[in-house]
Formats: C-alpha cells, structure tokens, sequence
C-alpha cells in the first residue's frame, strides 16, 4: 500500500505533493496513464522504441565523457 504520513500542522497540499512525487518515481502515474486507454500493439512498440532511445541518449552522453584527470597523471602544457 502506497502512502504518506501527514505531519501534524502540515498542509494538505505538502503532502499531496509528495504522494505525487512519490508514486512518480515508483512509474506508477505513467502506467495508470498508459492503461486508461487501449494501446494497439504498433503504439506499444514506437513507445518502447522512444524510451529505449531516450536511454541510449543517455548512456551515449555519459560514456563518451572525457575520463577525470588523476593526480598521478602527468599534466602537459
């Protein structure tokens, strides 16, 4: 069961907000989202094509970063 404790004296509005949070980072609002209508196989697959290429954006950007210099590397200038 999802949930958040309301702390006493803290807005509703507070707490709502990280419920929102909360079930946003779990994926749970984006699936609710996806399951409210039907989703035809060929729009299932250029989802998952979309997402995968978000992830492999991301992974491109990082693993080509230049490497930190370490200390016992010689500095040339």
């Amino acid at each position: 069961m999802r949930g958040v404790n309301v702390k006493k004296g803290e807005p509703v509005d507070r707490a709502l907000k990280r419920l929102k949070t909360k079930l946003d980072t779990e994926g749970i609002l984006e699936e609710m989202r996806r399951r409210r209508a039907f989703e035809t196989p060929t729009q299932r697959k250029a989802r998952k094509l979309r997402s995968a290429s978000k992830r492999n954006k991301i992974r491109w950007r990082f693993s080509n970063a230049p490497a930190a210099v370490s200390a016992d590397a010689p500095v040339e200038a």
